[in-house]
Parts: structure tokens; sequence; C-alpha cells
């Protein structure tokens, strides 16, 4: 309709029409569109009132044109706390909050006066520059103003105090909301999970839920994301109910988070189960999905869904390449996982980065071809990063390579001095070659440069409650049980052709620990026996690499317990089951 008008012209557009064409713009966000309808109005000697002037802003400023903003509220005769609010909110919206910071003092200082919207602006620029100092006198200032209490200024608080790290502060406006709604409940779980305060975010969670204050989609998304900090399959699956019984079934940020969620905690099946019901994907849908293929071992299922992916016309990008590529290196995929690197930049203008080339470095150093994961590093378009050299060293402890090793470490030394990690690799190297004065002289590094290594621990969730396990450990309850379990369990996997391993390290433990039988994920595999029934699969958390020896131990007391025992350890997820383990003893 309006081309009509711009083509035939000699039409008079009253307000009401412009109104509805600034209506368009904003819900289009053609910035072509508003040089048309306002080259439109000019020409046509539209006379604006300040109805209409305020619009105008609202429409350049929603439409990301910054500059003309600027200039159309400069040029304004007359403004009223609309049209400060408006050039204000789109300075903090594009992040230029020191600016917007000055234009609220121009606007203090002309009209004396504020309304609760602005302040409520101005405190998430309080947020974005972290400055709680700003942030305690916009809420003095509302405070004197009266508008403290109002529902978006108490928001902004309390996102505002999280964020610049009082989430004492945060706690206290929220305590003092004289009605709490859902955006006050959602800002104060958020709140809590910046911090890492998962305990506390998922209580504050049921406690909304006994409120009786309506769920939202963000709130089930949030939840589900702190079960999987957690590691509460258990509560996951109560927010999972949760999110379908309040109407939010086919939520698509809901159900991505789900996927990710089921994905890195051993429940793959499940994910693909939510996976198939939803009914719109984005590209972080499927990455989630491929992803959780790669990490569990099952790199053609996840080769097949990217295909899958590719032929519903969805558009790859770089974390799509990297989980793809991660499955393709895990599972021995070469062929394939060459093909996708290549087509990266030639199909799809994706430019390789560095964990795409440590992807390719990784499955170069699972076949044995160290020499061309070296030359790969080298030849790689830009610097070196210090994720490709900890993949050649990972290549080199597998395969027990020296010298290529000592490179490798020595590169990641003078990137990450204070990484423990990096040195142990190079030790369990030195171990595995016989070469004990070299690993000795390692020790003595590890010790001048004041690295400890931490002791391990091991975790398994039984009936919601989580049972944690460090290596030797004699504190929990039913520790003779477990003990008595672990000795029955390596006299059976012994019969089998169990041999103890303790040439190796873990990668950030405890020293000791290796001459040690019962390590943390034994302990933590026998409680999981004697406390559930037989066929029970058993899902162990630890946050350091599986060591060899427990890596031997454990596929044979899946074979012997024909139990499946999913391990998420530092590197991936381990499922043993029937003997065998997924990841084909490359981690």
């Amino acid at each position: 309709m309006f081309e009509f008008l711009e083509s035939k012209g000699g039409y008079e557009v009253g307000g009401s029409t412009y109104d509805a064409l600034v209506s368009a713009c904003i819900s289009l966000r053609s910035i072509r569109g508003v040089k048309r309808v306002f080259g439109y109005m000019i020409s046509n000697g539209f006379e604006l009132d300040q109805y209409m002037r305020n619009r105008v802003l609202l429409m350049h400023v929603k439409c990301g044109m910054m500059i003309d903003a600027r200039q159309l509220f400069g040029e304004m005769p007359e403004r009223n706390p609309v049209s400060w609010n408006t050039i204000i909110g789109g300075l903090v919206d594009c992040g230029e909050f020191v600016e917007a910071f000055g234009l609220f003092l121009d606007m203090w200082e002309e009209i004396c006066d504020g309304e609760s919207r602005v302040f409520a602006t101005m405190i998430r620029a309080a947020a974005g520059l972290g400055d709680i100092s700003a942030g305690r006198e916009l809420h003095s200032c509302c405070v004197k103003m009266g508008v403290a209490a109002d529902i978006f200024v108490s928001c902004a608080l309390i996102d505002m105090y999280s964020k610049c790290g009082s989430i004492e502060d945060a706690h206290c406006v929220f305590d003092e909301m004289p009605k709490k709604t859902t955006v006050g409940w959602n800002t104060i779980i958020a709140g809590y999970a910046l911090h890492g305060y998962s305990d506390e975010a998922l209580s504050m969670y049921y406690d909304m839920r006994d409120s009786g204050v309506p769920m939202d989609h963000f709130t089930f998304s949030m939840i589900i994301r702190i079960c999987a900090r957690l590691a509460s399959l258990e509560h996951a699956k109560q927010a999972h109910a949760g999110l379908v019984r309040h109407g939010f079934g086919l939520d698509i940020v809901a159900n991505t988070s789900l996927v990710d969620f089921y994905s890195k905690w051993g429940r793959i099946e499940d994910a693909h189960h939510v996976f198939d019901q939803m009914p719109n994907k984005n590209v972080i849908s499927w990455n989630a999905l491929i992803a959780g293929y790669g990490n569990h071992g099952q790199g053609v299922e996840a080769v097949e869904m990217f295909e899958k992916m590719l032929e519903e016309r969805m558009v790859p990008n770089h974390v799509t390449f990297l989980a793809v590529l991660s499955a393709c290196s895990r599972s021995g995929l070469s062929e394939r996982g060459w093909e996708i690197f290549e087509s990266m930049s030639r199909d799809y203008k994706v430019k390789p980065r560095a964990m795409h080339y440590a992807c390719m470095i990784e499955l170069l150093g699972q076949e044995g071809n160290l020499d061309e994961a070296f030359a790969l590093i080298r030849a790689a378009p830009f610097k070196p990063t210090a994720n490709m050299w900890a993949a050649l060293l990972t290549a080199c402890r597998i395969n027990e390579n020296l010298e290529l090793g000592k490179i490798a470490a020595e590169e990641l030394y003078g990137m990450e001095p204070q990484k423990l990690s990096n040195y142990v690799v190079l030790l369990n190297i030195y171990n595995s070659c016989g070469k004990l004065k070299e690993a000795a002289a390692v020790v003595q590094t590890l010790r001048r440069k004041g690295l400890r290594m931490l002791p391990a621990c091991s975790s398994i969730e039984i009936k919601k409650q989580v049972h944690i396990f460090h290596s030797g450990d004699e504190r929990h309850a039913q520790t003779r049980e477990i003990y008595v379990k672990v000795d029955d369990l390596m006299v059976k996997i012994r019969r089998r052709g169990y041999i103890g391993d303790e040439k190796h390290l873990l990668p950030d433990v405890d020293e000791h620990e290796r001459i040690s039988a019962y390590h943390s994920e034994k302990l933590a595999i026998a409680y999981g026996l004697i406390s559930t029934s037989d066929g029970t699969p058993l899902q162990i958390v630890q946050g350091h690499r599986i060591c060899a020896d427990c890596h031997s131990a454990i596929k044979l007391i899946a074979k012997v317990t024909e139990r499946e025992i999913v391990v998420r350890d530092g590197s991936r997820f381990h499922h043993f089951k029937n003997g065998g383990c997924s990841c084909g003893n490359y981690w």
C-alpha cells in the first residue's frame, strides 16, 4: 500500500496512517523502510506533533539507527519523559552505557523528574558497567522518588546487584517486593545461579513453585541448566514434567535446554526423544544433539544427524562443525571427518578455527599419525593455540611418543604455566617410557611452582541425593559395605584377567592415589551396586580424567555385574557395557 502511495504521489496522508507505517517498520526492523517512510513524511510536508516525533524517534531506535536517532533527539523542539526514555533506552540496549548516563544527567537538569521506566533503564546501564556504586545511587534516588517498589525497578535492581557481585543486596530487594512476580522470581534465581549457588537457586525454584506464582519457559530453561550444573537427573526430570504440565512442552528454548541436559548427563536416548517431539528446531537444537552423540562416543549417529540437518536446509555454523568434527575424532571416523573439515570453507563459508583444528589433530593422533598432526599445527593459518598443543600432547601420551610430547608440553608451559594437567600428562609419558629421572624432574617443577595435585572425587546420585567419594574415603555411613563390595569386585575381575596398572597418574590428582585400590570411582560404583536393584544403570560424575587402571577395571566390572555404567569424567562420557567402552580406549 505504501509503495502505491510512493509511486502515485499527491495523496494526503494523515497521522494515523503514518503511525501504522511506523509500527510496521518497527515490527520488520527495516532500516530501508525507516528511511522511505521518514523521507515521505518530510517530502510531503507532514508536520510532526510531539507524539509523532516520539514515534519517529522510537522507530529509529528500534531499528538500530542510533546516529540518526541522536540527531533527531537533538533537533526536537520539545522533549518529554517519553523522548528521554526512548533515546536513553536505545543507548543502553546498544551498550553505550556511559553516554546513557550523560543523557540521564542532562534529563535530570532539564526536567528534574523521572519515571520508573527511566530509572529501571539506568539501573540496567549500571549493571552493564558493573558499577555497583552508581547502582546504589540510583537505588537511593528510586527510594526518594517513591518508585523503588515498582516491579520494573525492583527486577532491574535485583539483576544489577547480582551482576555486580552482591547477591545479598539482590535478595534484600527481592524480599522487599510487595508483589513477587514471575520475572522477579526468575531474576533472583538467575542471580544465585550466576554466582554458582546452584543449590540455593534450586531451593528458590521450589519456593517459587510453592508460592503459586506462574512459571514461564524461562523458569524451566534456567532450572534445567542449574540441574545440569548439579548433575541432578531426578530434579531435571521433575523440571521436565513441570515444563509439560505448565504448557511449555513445545517451547524451543526450554526443549533445547532439555536436549543439552540429557546429552550431558548420559541420557542420549532421552535427549533424542525430546528432540524428536519438538515441532520447531533451530541450529542450537541440532548442535546440542549432535554434540551429545559425539560426547557419548556415537560418532556415526552424530554424522547422521548432521547430514539430516543439512537435508532439512538448516545452515550449520562454527559450533555445528565443532560438534560433528569432535564426534568424528572421538569415534575414529577419519575419512568423513576430513570431508566435513574441508567442506567448511568450501561449501559453507565457515572459516575453521583453532578448536576445529584441535579436533583434526586428535583424529590424526587416534590413528597414530603424530607427524601429520604436528605438521597440521605448523600449517595452521594462525598462531597455534593451547588446545591444539594439548590435543597433540594427549596423542603423544596415548602413543607414548616422548620426543614430540616434550615439544608439545614446552609450548603449553609457555602458554599455560599454571595449568597442572599439562605437566602431569608429560609425567605420565615419562613414566610409561620408563624415564624415571625425567619424571622426577617434572615432579620437582610442580613443587617449585607450588602446583599441588588435588584429591580426586567422584559422585553418584541415589534417590535424589548426591553421594561424593574421595579415593580411600572412609567417611560414608556405609563404608564397610562399600569396601567389602570393592574387594569382592576386584576378586571377580581378576578372574577375568584384570591386572592393576599403576604406571599412570590421574591428570590432576594427588600422587599417592596411584597405589590405592580404592579410587573414588570404584567406591562410587560399589555404593551404586549395593544401593540399586540388579540391572539398574549407574552414572558416575567426576572432575578428573579417569585413570587407565580404573578404565580397565570398570570395563570388567560392567561385564561381571551385567550393568551399564556411565562415567562422565573431565574429558568425555564413557559408556561401559559388556566389557567394552564407548571411547575405544582413546581419552
